[in-house]
């Protein structure tokens, strides 16, 4: 994909290069060719950079449970708040005074 890109890159500088004056070529290069592939390669790269989060989601995840079983503390991920006036994991350690 990348390929493309460049040559489409390529085309504008090549356009921008024949226009009349300088201003006229970079407001070419700009709009013809820097702004469309910008906005392009950012939406045909947006599933990558997904796959890229859950990836780091995934390599954080084992480190944080590590970490609450040394500390004995629990992580965001394992405590619980009261729900729907139940008593959760949260509530039943420390239960509310009366």
């Amino acid at each position: 994909m990348y390929i493309i890109a460049i040559g489409w890159l390529y085309i504008t500088l090549l356009m921008a290069a024949t226009e009349p004056n300088f201003t006229a070529g970079v407001l070419t290069f700009t709009f013809y060719g820097l702004l469309p592939l910008g906005i392009l390669l950012w939406l045909f790269g947006t599933p990558q950079r997904r796959r890229n989060q859950a990836m780091r989601r995934q390599e954080d995840l084992p480190a944080e449970q590590l970490a609450s079983k040394q500390t004995g503390k629990p992580n965001a991920a394992s405590t619980h708040e009261m729900v729907n006036g139940q008593m959760t994991q949260e509530n039943c350690r420390n239960p509310p005074a009366d």
